[in-house]
């Protein structure tokens, strides 16, 4: 018998991969049952319903970048730095298939179709993430390392805003070298009288 957090996990790393495939409607318990090779009972054993499961996978990711930020701030103190790393783990997520475009931000424009849990995990992560971000901005610019046109808060509303899109067009493009010419040129502004 499977261990029922590994089955949990598997029911959430298939959901991911059909939400990020077809979005919130793209998908149904019988398709993760087919798929992971259980029944829909016990599909609703773990999540007795589709919102709790993507509540649950939209609480997972949040907590996972949250988890990845709190080690780059650990490991990189320079502000340009980290929003390079930041921006070189999208690269590579995007050059290898694995996470083609950030979950939230795909769920972001679902947002009128969605149940209002999963609307407050979206927005929560976004707020993390523009919280991170304005601090990184803010560092930047006290340290002199960092060249902002606007407050550290737009500033960083603004580099979330290019990255989430740099995502779409890569998508809509079929391109993932996409990312990194929108990109690319944003790092350069932000950088460009930091020496």
């Amino acid at each position: 018998m499977a261990n029922v957090s590994s089955t949990a996990d598997e029911i959430l790393a298939c959901a991911r991969t059909l939400v990020m495939a077809g979005g919130y409607n793209g998908f149904s318990y019988a398709d993760i049952a087919k798929v992971v090779g259980v029944r829909k009972p016990s599909i609703h054993h773990h999540f007795p319903s589709k919102v709790d499961l993507v509540r649950e996978l939209v609480a997972s990711h949040r907590h996972s970048v949250e988890d990845g930020i709190a080690r780059l701030e650990r490991s990189v103190s320079d502000p340009v730095e980290q929003l390079r790393a930041y921006t070189r783990v999208w690269v590579t997520c995007i050059e290898d298939a694995s996470v083609p475009i950030c979950l939230c931000a795909l769920l972001a424009s679902e947002i009128p179709v969605l149940p209002e849990e999963v609307v407050y995990e979206v927005r929560a992560h976004f707020r993390a993430l523009s919280a991170w971000l304005t601090s990184v901005m803010e560092r930047g610019a006290r340290e002199g390392r960092l060249n902002l046109s606007a407050s550290p808060r737009v500033e960083g509303e603004s580099f979330m805003a290019t990255v989430h899109g740099a995502m779409l067009s890569t998508r809509a493009y079929g391109d993932p070298k996409m990312f990194e010419s929108i990109v690319g040129p944003l790092l350069e502004r932000l950088t460009s009288r930091s020496g």
